[in-house]
Parts: C-alpha cells; sequence; structure tokens
C-alpha cells in the first residue's frame, strides 16, 4: 500500500505531514494543530497499515505507557503493531502528548487520530466500522479515555484493549503520579474524579478486552478490576484476565509463559467479537 507523503493543510485548523522513513521504519505522520508541522515532537501517528490487504482491514489505535510523562514507543508501541499486523490488524501506534503538556493535550491527540484515520480509511485500507484502540498504563488510561468522555462518534473506538491500565488516579488503587503529570499537582477534586473512568462507563462505552497482575505493585489490579464490573454492570461485553504473577511493564509478556498468552487471548477475543475472522 503507497502512503500518501504530499503535505494537507486544514484551513488554520491541523496540519498533517508525512515523514520520510528509513527503510523498514514506518511512515509518521505529524498531527501538529498550531501549523507548525512540529516533524520531530509529539503528537505524531506512527503508520502501520496492512500492505496489499484483499479488503478493508479492522485498525487500532496504539497508545504506549510511561506516566504521561514519556513514552514506551518500542514495547509498547512498534512492537504491539507488529504483532497486530501479523494477526490482519492495521495498526497506528500514537506518539501522544505528555509532561509539561497537560490535559486535554493527550485526549485531544487520540480523538484527533480517531478521526484521521476515519477520514482517511479508503487510503489507507481501514474498515471505519472496526477501529478501536488499545493502551498500556497510562496509554491505558488515555484509551479508556477516549471510550468514555467522547462527544464525536468519530472518536468513539468500536473496541478497547486495556493492558495493566491505569482507570483511576484516586485511592485505594488509582495512580496519583499519572494524575499529576496530566493535570498537575493539586487539581481540583471534581476534576480528578472525572477521570476516574470507571465512574463514566455508560451502556454506550465500547466493548473491552483487559489484562492484568496481582503482582503489578505500580498499578494494582484493582484498576482493571473496576472498569471491567462498570463495563458488566452496564451489559457491555467484557473480558478480564488477572494473572497471578507480573511486574508492571510486561509489556506483551515475551519470555514469560504465563503473561505472553494474553496475545493469544486477545486475537481470541477479537474473534468472538467478530473483528476478526478465524483465519487470523
Amino acid at each position: 500500500m503507497e502512503i500518501n507523503t504530499a503535505i494537507l493543510t486544514m484551513a488554520g485548523v491541523c496540519v498533517f505531514v508525512v515523514l520520510g522513513a528509513a527503510a523498514g521504519e514506518a511512515p509518521v505522520l505529524s498531527l501538529a494543530t498550531d501549523g507548525s508541522a512540529a516533524p520531530d515532537k509529539a503528537p505524531r501517528l506512527h503508520l502501520f497499515p496492512l500492505p496489499e490487504a484483499d479488503a478493508p482491514s479492522p485498525a487500532v489505535v496504539v497508545c504506549p505507557g510511561g506516566g504521561y510523562a514519556g513514552l514506551a514507543m518500542d514495547y509498547e508501541g512498534v512492537e504491539v503493531a507488529q504483532w497486530l499486523n501479523r494477526h490482519g490488524l492495521s495498526a497506528f501506534v500514537l506518539e501522544y502528548r505528555v509532561a509539561p503538556h497537560r490535559h486535554p493535550a493527550p485526549l485531544d491527540d487520540a480523538q484527533r487520530a480517531m478521526r484521521l484515520i476515519r477520514e482517511r480509511a479508503v487510503e489507507w485500507g481501514v474498515d471505519p466500522a472496526r477501529l478501536g484502540i488499545l493502551g498500556f498504563s497510562a496509554g491505558g488510561h488515555l484509551a479508556s479515555t477516549v471510550s468514555t468522555h467522547y462527544h464525536d462518534p468519530e472518536t468513539r473506538p468500536d473496541f478497547t484493549i486495556l493492558i495493566y491500565p491505569v482507570i483511576s488516579f484516586l485511592p485505594p488503587f488509582g495512580h496519583a503520579g499519572c494524575g499529576d503529570n496530566l493535570l498537575g499537582k493539586n487539581a481540583d477534586t471534581e476534576l480528578v474524579r472525572s477521570f476516574s473512568n470507571h465512574e463514566r462507563v455508560t451502556t454506550d462505552t465500547p466493548p473491552a478486552f483487559l489484562v492484568a497482575s496481582t503482582g503489578d505493585t505500580v498499578v494494582p489490579a484493582g484498576n482493571s478490576i473496576a472498569y471491567y464490573q462498570a463495563l458488566v454492570k452496564a451489559g457491555v461485553p467484557a473480558e478480564l484476565h488477572v494473572y497471578e504473577q507480573g511486574e508492571h511493564g510486561y509489556g506483551m509478556g515475551k519470555g514469560d509463559p504465563a503473561l505472553s498468552t494474553w496475545t493469544d487471548l486477545c486475537v481470541k477475543w477479537l474473534q468472538k467479537r467478530g473483528v476478526l475472522n478465524s483465519q487470523h
């Protein structure tokens, strides 16, 4: 599949620029909104569309973690995109803005990516009705925020995949550090509570697949459990896998015979949801 490398300007609203990529590297699309294109800085979208697909493919926006302070672009980004490609999904790794940028910068970046992929679905060979979002850790918080704070149907994911996600910034299981990085220290309590995303779940929240471990001392499994329980209460399809072992940040679980099973379980879930056919 050819990637259009033309510069696109949208009347002072957004500037999208496809940047050159070395052989074997994914093309990168700037999502700058200030007219500068900011080619070497976030927000950027790393493109992993399926090459020469016979039909429009499902797609996933991948949000690496990093505590809203940095981004684990390799093992929670590029490696994940390559895995998705192997199973018949196009992938778009989101390099979103982090501290010192505050809310709503990361959410704006993710929603812009969702909207853009649907706008250019034909060009990239993507089925706009099978566009999901996947996030690790703080990227999981961003993915769950996109799934629970949308107002425009074009930014609503069709499914959500959350791997050891932060869901809340409040006790007893929330991650206060992520909240400080996203909202600033001493943020208004009601603002902080509004990003306890399990409290934002409704019957319209997308179905979700979740992974956590009781061995995670950084982001307790209580985050995933609370979101899962909220989905079940709302009647939204959900699947949760909680592993006994596994410290925070294991990515795709390479080298661990237990943790590495989540990827196969996720593929099976996508097949059950009708996102993928059984051949993948």
